[in-house]
């Protein structure tokens, strides 16, 4: 399936005037888009433009509401419990993580969750919120049921991601990984590729393996079984068993503390009822912040500089990759696949945007499934 390069500029243009045209606000769309841009900068398709097509259809369908508030229904100097009222994810998000920094700078720490909510994009984004501000950072999110549990065959937790961030040079440390071997939105790349999905990634509602993209997201939509197995694979021999267990850690910072929705009741009957957990710690109530991120920044180097395996010529630390693909688009443009393109077209014409300033002449070759 073939892809177009895109100016990072153009497509922050387009998302500006899209969900304004919605009805959020230039800062909310500021927001909203910034979320987006972060991951097709670092290189992760499945959050960047592919994911446009869930807000519209969201919006569309009434999931999602634009003039939702989110409420504040519980608080304490360390901690906040917020209601969504089913708003925008993104912006629930933010509002979230703002609150846990100020209370990390006051009393050490700040530990906000969030229910009823909608999808907020990329963990990773607001654990670097925290870390732009000298802190570290921790964000995580349930979702609709895709994940499997060990010895499972129907779909019980979400992708449930974890995502940490803490500042170091010369790359700061970041951390944002599903707790499925792959999200849905990666399932929804190959199924736009129209690919074959690699060889345990997936189980049908059987609970066998699948190289079907297709199958096991129509699965995922109509909740009869199969799905993404845990990070560590179907079985115990490899750690299956410790992916599940992480996302359980996932579902207690988020729908369990708020007394939200867990994964396997999401998404259903035209209600999302996501949940999302936030956390940022100021270091500066352990020691001096400096010289615990100089600390830091050795222990990343030794592992940069420690001995490689035959063949490889380098040893990463998280967070390194992202700052190289920054370059890359940079000076090469965003890849978008054809068929998030006409995706994309198909939102601006409902929008009653002019098509051609963004696209031009553009038309699909092919035409895709869609699962929302």
């Amino acid at each position: 399936m073939a892809y177009i390069n895109y100016s990072r500029e153009l497509l922050d243009k387009f998302c500006m005037e899209a969900f304004q045209k919605f009805g959020f606000t230039e800062p909310e769309a500021r927001i909203i888009s910034d979320v987006l841009l972060m991951s097709d900068d670092f290189g992760i398709e499945s959050h960047g433009m592919q994911r446009l097509v869930r807000y519209h259809k969201g919006i569309e369908s009434g999931l999602i509401h634009v003039d939702a508030k989110p409420e504040v229904v519980f608080e304490t100097p360390i901690s906040a419990v917020i209601d969504g009222h089913s708003g925008m994810g993104q912006l629930i998000g933010h509002k979230a993580m703002e609150m846990a920094i100020e209370k990390a700078k006051t009393v050490g720490v700040g530990i906000v969750t969030v229910r009823n909510s909608n999808h907020y994009g990329i963990a990773g984004y607001y654990a670097r919120m925290a870390m732009d501000q000298g802190l570290i950072g921790f964000s995580c999110t349930n979702s609709e049921a895709i994940m499997v549990p060990t010895f499972g065959k129907k779909a019980m937790l979400g992708s449930n991601p974890l995502a940490w961030s803490a500042p170091a040079d010369p790359y700061p440390f970041f951390f944002d990984a599903s707790t499925t071997v792959v999200t849905r939105g990666k399932l929804e790349i190959y199924n736009k590729k129209q690919a074959p999905v690699p060889t345990g990634w997936a189980v049908n509602k059987l609970g066998a393996s699948s190289n079907d993209a297709s199958e096991v997201l129509g699965n995922i939509k109509a909740h009869e079984g199969g799905g993404i197995v845990p990070v560590g694979g179907d079985t115990e021999l490899l750690g299956g068993h410790k992916g599940y267990g992480y996302g359980m850690i996932c579902e207690l910072f988020s729908s369990i503390l708020s007394q939200g929705m867990t994964s396997a009741h999401t998404m259903q009957n035209g209600f999302s009822g996501i949940c999302h957990g936030f956390m940022a710690i100021n270091p500066a109530f352990f020691g001096d912040p400096e010289a615990i991120k100089k600390h830091f920044e050795v222990y990343l180097e030794e592992l940069r500089q420690s001995p490689k395996a035959d063949g490889q010529p380098r040893i990463y630390t998280h967070g390194e990759k992202e700052m190289e693909a920054i370059k890359k688009v940079q000076a090469e443009g965003i890849p978008v696949n054809e068929n998030t393109v006409k995706e994309m077209i198909e939102m601006a014409n409902y929008l009653g945007m002019d098509v051609k300033a963004y696209f031009g002449d553009f038309k699909s070759t092919s035409e895709v499934k869609s699962f929302y």
